[in-house]
């Protein structure tokens, strides 16, 4: 390894690995928008019921599997135990290959059952089509591991950026050939299922490129060599360290796929016809990609806090961690509310702009909602990793998954459509009350102080206003004579500018957060001067 392991080359990585996930979380969030446009809502149903199957093994394996892998050889590399390493990745290679070929045969053979239970036998094609993407698995994690088990992230990104990029052109230029030839709805989702597929494997080459022209991670494992290493501790600590890590992203994948299961069903029993029962459901899939941008910021924090709070929490008896802590919790929450109820206020909008039409804009704002929850979760978890708390975390996310479950088709029958969204956010709430439960009980910290809730409350109220009085006063006098999508991204982008504005304005006024905190976040910088120019010009006054 030509980088000597150590904090700053650590940190370093991680940097590169942030800006390789937020690329690929802005991608996914933005390809679903032309390809809703090329395939309609029918189509974006179709897509929709699949996709949370294939994503869960994908984010399991990125986010979970490889990271498990990195901290278990990470473990070993400290008694310098070459052996034992290659044992270890013979032993996990092994299991995940059979694993592998177990959820494909399940999956695959099980498509048409699957497709019955979501109500759609058509569905079943496309299953099968996503059911490959299960044998990227085992290179995926054993490759993504091993790099970051050295320190040695640049692969790990670079992969990241290519497998989503691959995908998104297959998803994109495949839809549009279908949409021109055949027009086949089901047709645009199977090559949507293969760019998935196709994408996960073109990031298994570039990763194998890289193990060949840095042979020393790839050596030869010697047969001939004992090892004390017991298989079933060592899958049972995979398994375990693989779900914690990756449960705050496989909740909203979980919570996809019993939207799958449920929504479609519950609303021809409430006796819609069933293409628009899965119309309905395509729109409010609108929701996923509108939940994507709001969660950018707490994505950035999340990624960025776990070595930041590990490291800090062995210096100085861990005094130095606190500030870490409380300065993500309070940006995130800040932030969630504001993405949250400016995404509300805009709604109509951004659906117009976005989809063609503002229809269940009601629904879709009360699905955005979930972004403030979401937020807190990612970052209350991020935190208790880097303090080494898993298994608590990922037992209340699991909470989360159960209320989801019992809720959904109850409320569906009794509130329509918006039930739905409904059920999501207290499943989130209830966990994200645990969360802040037990990181006290684990850090005893007192997070934030009422001064920060009133201030941010009072910003919240603020942008609620302005955009209000614009919408009632300002917005009937722009452009009246036009109409569609042109007048509504103007006004969208009017609303979203004046809202932030006022928002971030009350922020600086109120110095709720300090200057020397606003250096530390991403583009903080920005901030940080307009507060001082704010504050300057009101003493000046």
């Amino acid at each position: 390894m030509s980088e000597k392991w150590g904090m700053k080359v650590y940190l370093k990585g991680v940097a590169l690995l942030t800006v390789a996930a937020l690329f690929v979380k802005i991608l996914s969030m933005v390809y679903r928008v032309p390809f809703q446009n090329l395939v309609g809502d029918h189509g974006f149903y179709i897509y929709q019921q699949v996709y949370p199957f294939v994503a869960l093994f994908v984010t399991w394996t990125s986010s979970g599997i490889a990271v498990a892998i990195s901290k278990m050889l990470a473990d070993l590399d400290e008694s310098n135990q070459q052996d034992e390493k290659r044992a270890l990745l013979r032993i996990i290679f092994r299991f995940l290959t059979l694993l592998s070929v177990v959820c494909f045969v399940i999956l695959y053979i099980g498509a048409p059952v699957f497709a019955h239970l979501m109500g759609d036998s058509n569905l079943a094609g496309l299953l099968k089509i996503g059911a490959f993407v299960v044998f990227s698995m085992p290179f995926l994690a054993i490759y993504k591991g091993l790099f970051q088990s050295t320190g040695f992230m640049k692969p790990v990104a670079y992969a990241q950026v290519v497998e989503q990029t691959v995908r998104v052109v297959v998803i994109l230029g495949g839809t549009w050939v279908i949409m021109s030839t055949t027009e086949s709805l089901y047709g645009a989702g199977k090559i949507a299922l293969l760019g998935t597929v196709v994408g996960e494997f073109a990031g298994v080459l570039l990763l194998l490129g890289y193990m060949k022209r840095h042979k020393f991670l790839g050596a030869k494992y010697n047969r001939k060599i004992k090892t004390n290493l017991a298989k079933w501790p060592i899958l049972k600590k995979l398994m375990v360290l693989s779900v914690s890590v990756s449960m705050s992203s496989l909740v909203l994948l979980v919570f996809q796929l019993v939207d799958s299961f449920t929504i479609y069903s519950a609303l021809r029993e409430l006796g819609m016809p069933s293409l628009k029962a899965m119309e309905t459901k395509g729109i409010y899939d609108r929701g996923q990609p509108l939940v994507q941008v709001g969660l950018v910021v707490a994505s950035s924090l999340s990624l960025a806090i776990v070595p930041l709070v590990a490291h800090a929490s062995k210096r100085n008896d861990g005094q130095n961690a606190d500030r870490f802590i409380q300065l993500t919790y309070r940006t995130s929450l800040l932030f969630g509310i504001a993405a949250a109820v400016g995404l509300v206020l805009v709604m109509p909008n951004i659906n117009t702009t976005l989809f063609e039409n503002a229809d269940l804009s009601n629904v879709l704002s009360v699905f955005v909602i979930q972004i403030i929850w979401i937020s807190l979760i990612m970052t209350l978890t991020a935190i208790l990793q880097g303090l080494d708390q898993l298994k608590i975390p990922a037992l209340l996310l699991v909470v989360g998954i159960i209320v989801k479950m019992l809720c959904n088709k109850l409320f569906i029958l009794k509130f329509g459509i918006v039930g739905a969204a409904w059920a999501g956010n207290l499943g989130l709430f209830m966990t994200t009350l645990g969360l802040l439960w037990y990181l006290k009980r684990v850090k005893n910290i007192h997070l934030s102080t009422a001064r920060f809730y009133k201030g941010a409350a009072l910003a919240t109220l603020a942008m609620i206003l302005v955009v209000l009085l614009f919408t009632m006063f300002v917005e009937p006098m722009i452009f009246p004579s036009l109409s569609g999508r042109v007048r509504a991204l103007i006004l969208c982008v009017l609303k979203a500018g004046i809202g932030a504005l006022a928002f971030l304005t009350i922020i600086a006024k109120l110095n709720i957060l300090s200057i020397r905190d606003w250096y530390l976040l991403p583009l903080g910088r920005r901030m940080a001067s307009y507060q001082l120019w704010i504050n300057r010009k009101n003493k000046q006054k």
